[in-house]
């Protein structure tokens, strides 16, 4: 099932806040919003976007990252795909 890259979370329906907002980040990716190896908005960033809990943008973020969309560097940010081979 494919998600709008520019839906809202709902707050009402059966998937939960976090399920959402990861599925919404990565119709975003998907689309080209932010390309391999750049930063995604920061938690405080998507907090004030989609006016939830940062620590529901947390988990949506662990989610992307358990499925390879993403990866982190504590204290840089979210970046697209994989870290880069050291």
């Amino acid at each position: 099932m494919a998600t709008n890259p520019d839906a809202e979370i709902d707050h009402e329906g059966p998937v939960t806040p976090y399920r959402q907002l990861a599925e919404i980040l990565k119709a975003r990716i998907a689309r080209g919003d932010w390309a391999d190896g750049r930063p995604i908005p920061s938690e405080n960033g998507l907090v004030q976007e989609y006016g939830i809990a940062r620590s529901t943008v947390r988990r949506a973020i662990a989610v992307l990252v358990e499925e390879g969309v993403v990866w982190t560097v504590q204290g840089r940010g979210t970046y697209v795909g994989q870290p880069p081979e050291e």
